[in-house]
């Protein structure tokens, strides 16, 4: 358990709430989207900060690294940024078993952010050895692999893989002592089940096959979701943050139910107000929660943008597929 005490965040709380002014505004994403080219948009993006680099991935990739090595530096406690950085660790490990079980070079799938360096990482899955990993993600790499050989079925090695990026997620959390990013994480579990209840049940499959997919660790029970009717989800997230989500995904968890953008919309802005909400707190780890996760969401909104212009689609279009906004 973590001794950390909500004052050991004051200077860096500080810090945050300036970095804040910085994060892409619903005005600025207008911007880019109304803008008359590709540069132009671009030009909004070094207003906050990021590198004239002539690549959108290559800004992108080093304002994420930049974040993660300045946080990590600044908090008393780096479990808070590694929270943030598990899930490109384990994007990286699926990468490597499924290009080593066909074969193919996996080089180009290789994400930056983890907490273990991509190349690295590889290197040490060939070698067998696996020093510096943690002892959780070790263990699944080796049952997922083991998986993967025996079923030939990367889904099922997914599935060990997810499990285990949650489970390391909330063993960091409770170890930091922090009810808040425990809450986050819990939430982030029902998120991930609600969308896998919804796309199970269009695809006419429930019972079994749902309670084997969904993962443990939510504030809404496996067993309560997978024992629903895709039609009655939100009765079984009715009293949390995710209602209207669940309602919205019940109402199209059928097969030809259409399409799940504005589904999937709602199930982000309920993350996004869960931990928006922990800005009325004047210091403490919320602060740096948020401004971490409102880096990531902005990433994914930028991507969206420029996806949408090169595809020509109007305003309207490309602004239905963003996120509510952190700021």
């Amino acid at each position: 358990m973590s001794h950390q005490k909500d004052t050991d965040y004051l200077s860096i709380s500080a810090r945050v709430r300036a970095m804040e002014n910085r994060l892409l505004t619903r005005e600025r994403m207008d911007r880019m989207i109304e803008a008359r080219d590709t540069g132009e948009a671009m030009k909004v993006l070094t207003e906050c900060g990021y590198p004239d680099s002539g690549s959108l991935e290559s800004a992108l990739a080093q304002v994420r690294a930049e974040t993660v090595r300045d946080l990590e530096g600044a908090v008393p406690d780096r479990r808070l940024v590694e929270i943030f950085q598990l899930k490109y660790d384990y994007h990286n490990a699926k990468a490597i078993l499924k290009a080593q079980a066909m074969g193919q070079d996996v080089h180009r799938l290789l994400l930056p952010g983890g907490r273990y360096d991509g190349e690295g990482l590889l290197e040490g899955w060939r070698r067998e050895d696996m020093r510096g990993c943690s002892e959780a993600f070790q263990r699944a790499m080796a049952q997922a692999w083991t998986v993967l050989s025996e079923s030939k079925d990367p889904q099922q090695a997914d599935l060990v893989l997810d499990r285990a990026c949650y489970s390391e997620m909330a063993q960091l959390a409770k170890e930091m002592g922090s009810p808040f990013l425990e809450g986050y994480v819990r939430l982030c579990v029902d998120v991930a089940n609600l969308r896998t209840a919804v796309r199970v049940s269009r695809m006419g499959k429930e019972g079994d096959f749902l309670r084997q997919v969904l993962l443990s660790g939510g504030t809404v029970s496996e067993q309560a979701i997978a024992s629903a009717r895709g039609d009655a989800l939100g009765e079984v997230f009715r009293s949390g943050p995710l209602a209207q989500a669940a309602e919205a995904g019940a109402k199209l968890a059928q097969p030809g139910g259409g399409a799940l953008t504005a589904f999937e919309r709602m199930c982000d802005d309920a993350v996004t107000a869960y931990l928006a909400a922990g800005r009325r707190i004047p210091f403490g780890e919320q602060a740096v929660v948020g401004y971490l996760y409102a880096r990531e969401a902005e990433l994914t909104a930028i991507r969206t943008i420029f996806a949408g212009r090169a595809a020509g689609l109007d305003g309207d279009t490309i602004r239905a597929r963003l996120r509510e906004t952190y700021v």
